[in-house]
């Protein structure tokens, strides 16, 4: 198997698992930030407020939920987002997700 690890198939895809992924800040961040960027972005190149060993933890549960794909390019990670997977499995759902919310008061 080497170093790519296991990436579900749309047919694969889990709506409870999708959002229990979700449900996470961290993860919804992981997500945002990717939407947001528009490219594919490696492990260590995101904003996030965990320890490297809890941010693979959270990578793995987006990969293994089919919200982001893994690929090594040399020694690095990348990270990219499924969102062709994602809007055709959960038309509306990644949208939803990535969409800034106004402010309430």
């Amino acid at each position: 198997m080497g170093r790519t690890s296991h990436h579900p198939e749309l047919s694969e895809f889990d709506l409870q698992q999708v959002l229990e992924a979700l449900v996470d800040p961290v993860r919804r961040s992981i997500v945002q930030q990717l939407d947001a960027a528009g490219h594919d972005i490696k492990c260590g190149d995101f904003d996030l407020s965990v320890h490297k060993s809890t941010a693979t933890h959270h990578f793995k549960v987006l990969r293994e939920a089919g919200l982001i794909r893994q690929y090594y390019v040399g020694t690095s990670r990348l990270n990219t987002l499924r969102r062709e997977d994602l809007d055709q499995a959960f038309p509306g759902l990644l949208t939803a997700i990535t969409t800034p919310q106004p402010a309430t008061h």
